[in-house]
């Protein structure tokens, strides 16, 4: 052994000897930007790295902590900070003032793509330049886009710094937010204008820009409309670094509008199954071929990019291991048609036979969104129940009071396996005492579970279902936003049909109003991580949670009867969720005005 390392070790030096005597010679190890931007194969390797770094907030996606980093805990949700869900987080404080998200490492591999290109132009077709062009100012907007609707203001930087360049031009200013997003609109008419029409599936064409535009625009003009009169004082704001001037909606407005109208005619809404509306609207989200989609990430066992969606968003007794801890919340349920008929004219509790009765005549889109009590997955029932009453008289208002009459005859549990007269008092999907594993409100989250998947692949990062993150009914949603704000109410009417009529809901009259717009962006994007930023932009978080509490709906079954009551309570952890103003921005992360103090100042209050 001795001698062998010895060998190595005198051909290791004779290596290095000989390379010492022949310094013109390569090194094999080290990657030069000639072979990165002179052939394809290195343009499209280059390209795929700034995609996986894209801040699209996924399954994997947590607004506190984690962020963008694989974790398994997927119900770590940014709809359970603002009550489109409850559950893991205590409160909205714990995620909204973010995790220091700041991108620039990945602004400049992009800002050195386009810096190095033009130099191999010659050595490619035109198109196809101009097209890797296209994709590379798509990213950078992609990237100010994360970066603008946390902070506000941030440094636009729009070439390589150099290394070895003076303090005062590696230690930049923040720009005024008004400029961030002009642009970010900037780029995405570049991309526009040089990509192609059509793409590979998860990359960008010249539609995908424009539907990205017409999302982020609408952001700006609701952020200059409403932030003009919802505000928080300060420094960053008296600068332009915290807030848009007001005069400046709506030509952001018009943007929006714009660019969701050059979409139309090359993506739709997804109709293939319309003889069933539930079904349908399920399997949009399942569907890989689906002509709704716009922009989504995929995932796959074999690159070890697989999430957990199926495992932890509904309950452990249908999948192969994992937890939820999520919940969809009567409050959103109630978006759909309003309080549901679960009490009588005269306020006593209506008796069902069963409590899958209670989805009879319920909006389509909802059965497809959310799981009630009584539906089923995998073979399996949720059998959800909040306990068992024994008798039941009275009204439902009074057995939710302080004082619930029927109290001596509940009978509740923290586990399934607890009887009554052989019945689980709280069944395989129910709520228990103590443990926030099972649901909390009587519901669990339905859109994105796969139902084709066996119960035995449900488990932590088995799940492989892609997350679209731009698609053809978001695309109408900003454009009737956008046509709502501009006093377009006929087009926005026809916008919220289209997706009313896929839907199986109730179709609307020229009566709307930007609440009804704003509602059935609330309905169709649920869960897909936009809700949270639209009360953002909106600035109505303060308003909407203000020491607000979320409700669940309780199934009981009443043994001497045998049928089955729905309460509406407190959930039952009774979190209260409260936003501070201070939250319409993100503080600064701390690491970097630590290192460059031309950051300053901070947003508001922090």
């Amino acid at each position: 052994m001795k001698k062998f390392k010895f060998i190595i070790a005198i051909a290791f030096a004779g290596a290095t000897l000989a390379a010492c005597n022949k310094l013109d010679v390569k090194p094999l190890n080290i990657i030069g930007e000639a072979d990165i931007f002179t052939n394809e194969t290195g343009v499209t390797a280059y390209l795929a790295n700034i995609y996986k770094a894209l801040p699209i907030e996924d399954f994997f996606y947590r607004p506190n902590e984690s962020g963008f980093n694989r974790d398994w805990q997927q119900f770590y949700h940014s709809g359970a900070i603002c009550g489109e869900l409850v559950g893991p987080f205590g409160s909205t404080g714990e995620a909204a003032t973010g995790f220091g998200y700041w991108p620039y490492d990945n602004i400049r591999n992009v800002n050195t793509f386009l810096s190095m290109m033009p130099k191999y132009a010659s050595k490619f077709d035109k198109a196809k330049y101009n097209g890797w062009l296209g994709e590379a100012y798509f990213c950078r907007a992609y990237f100010y886009f994360s970066l603008v609707k946390r902070y506000g203001g941030v440094p636009i930087i729009k070439y390589p710094q150099a290394f070895d360049a003076a303090k005062d031009e590696l230690l930049v200013h923040r720009d005024k937010e008004v400029d961030v997003w002009n642009f970010i609109a900037s780029d995405l008419d570049s991309a526009a204008l040089l990509m192609p029409e059509t793409s590979p599936r998860a990359r960008a064409n010249k539609y995908v820009a424009e539907a990205l535009k017409s999302r982020a625009m609408l952001y700006a003009g609701t952020i200059a409309k409403y932030g003009a009169a919802n505000y928080v004082a300060g420094d960053a704001r008296d600068q332009g670094l915290a807030g848009i001037p007001a005069d400046a909606a709506n030509g952001f407005f018009q943007q929006a509008y714009d660019a969701a109208k050059a979409v139309e005619g090359h993506y739709d809404l997804y109709k293939k199954k319309m003889d069933d509306k539930v079904k349908n609207f399920t399997d949009l989200f399942l569907d890989q071929s689906s002509n709704e989609s716009i922009f989504v990430r995929d995932y796959s066992l074999t690159t070890n990019t697989a999430h957990s969606w199926d495992a932890t968003m509904t309950c452990r007794y249908m999948t192969a291991d994992g937890l939820s801890r999520a919940y969809p919340t009567l409050e959103f349920v109630e978006r759909f048609a309003g309080p549901l008929p679960v009490v009588n004219p005269d306020g006593t509790p209506r008796r069902f036979n069963d409590v899958a009765d209670l989805m009879q005549g319920l909006e389509p889109r909802l059965l497809a969104t959310i799981y009630f009590p009584g539906a089923t997955l995998r073979g399996l029932t949720f059998d959800t129940r909040r306990g068992i009453y024994d008798q039941f008289t009275g009204t439902a208002a009074d057995e939710v009071s302080m004082n619930p009459p029927n109290a001596p005859y509940r009978h509740l549990a923290a586990k399934t396996d607890v009887l009554i007269n052989g019945m689980s008092v709280i069944g395989n999907a129910g709520m228990s005492t103590n443990d926030d594993n099972f649901t909390r409100t009587g519901f669990y989250v339905r859109k994105y579970i796969d139902y084709n998947k066996p119960q035995e692949d449900c488990g932590l990062y088995k799940s492989t279902t892609s997350w679209i993150d731009l698609r053809y009914a978001e695309v109408l949603l900003n454009r009737a936003e956008a046509a709502m704000e501009l006093g377009n109410t006929a087009d926005a009417v026809d916008d919220i049909n289209l997706i009313r009529d896929r839907a199986g809901a109730t179709l609307a009259s020229g009566n709307i109003t930007i609440d009804t717009v704003r509602n059935e962006r609330c309905k169709e994007l649920a869960f897909e991580k936009q809700y949270w930023w639209d009360l953002k932009r909106w600035r109505t978080a303060d308003k909407v949670l203000d020491n607000t509490k979320y409700h669940a709906l309780m199934p009981y079954y009443v043994m001497s009867e045998k049928k089955y009551i729905f309460l509406k309570e407190v959930e039952p952890f009774q979190r209260s969720y409260t936003f501070e103003k201070k939250f319409y921005y993100e503080p600064l992360p701390g690491g970097e005005l630590g290192k460059n103090a031309n950051l300053y100042p901070n947003n508001p209050n922090y």
